[in-house]
């Protein structure tokens, strides 16, 4: 499978509200998470959005779930134990490190960087996403969740227009009664988000 490339269109975005029908998120075209192994469509859907300011990346998801569920309330509990949706953020591109941020159905958040070492990938739970700023909305048919970003917490300065960082943008599925569903923009060809090889390109643009 090709990596993807996600165009990332410059927006002033507003509050953090976790409402994809505000006019500011209409304009901006949505992508669709598949089956991360297969790159099949997913039994539940995923749409993302993305769009930045000179300050800030921001993202939102919608994930279509009959039964959106989590229990963790606690800043870095494992929230990858039940359901939740997730970033990964390579700003250099050069596999050596990655920041990797998540919400969940209650808005907890789980927050931490992963660096390479001679076994694989050290994770770095001390790290914080200084600034952060997160919303989520449950309905009975789906949930939403928005995130900003700030450059600040990842980079020196911010990205110019043209300037490209690698990306995925993912989501775990835990519906009652069934499998795990594991779903990512950019497909990792196994059951494991991890796998900053896979990652997709976000260029962002004027």
């Amino acid at each position: 499978m090709d990596l993807p490339l996600l165009i990332c269109a410059r927006r002033e975005s507003g509050a953090v509200t976790a409402d994809w029908h505000t006019e500011v998120w209409r304009k901006v075209a949505p992508v669709q998470l598949r089956e991360t192994v297969s790159g099949a469509v997913p039994e539940q859907a995923t749409s993302v959005r993305v769009a930045w300011t000179e300050e800030e990346l921001r993202v939102i998801f919608h994930a279509e779930d009959t039964h959106a569920w989590a229990t963790l309330t606690e800043r870095d509990a494992p929230l990858y134990e039940e359901e939740v949706v997730e970033v990964f953020l390579d700003p250099t591109g050069d596999l050596a490190s990655y920041f990797e941020i998540e919400v969940n159905p209650l808005n907890a958040v789980l927050d931490l960087v992963l660096r390479r070492n001679r076994s694989g990938y050290a994770k770095d739970f001390a790290w914080r996403c200084a600034g952060l700023r997160t919303a989520v909305v449950k309905t009975d048919a789906a949930w939403t969740a928005e995130m900003a970003i700030p450059f600040r917490s990842l980079v020196a300065a911010p990205p110019q227009p043209g300037d490209g960082w690698r990306v995925n943008f993912c989501r775990i599925d835990r519906p009652p009664g069934g499998p795990r569903e594991l779903s990512s923009w950019s497909p990792a060809g196994r059951a494991n988000f991890h796998t900053p090889e896979r990652f997709g390109t976000l260029q962002f643009a004027e």
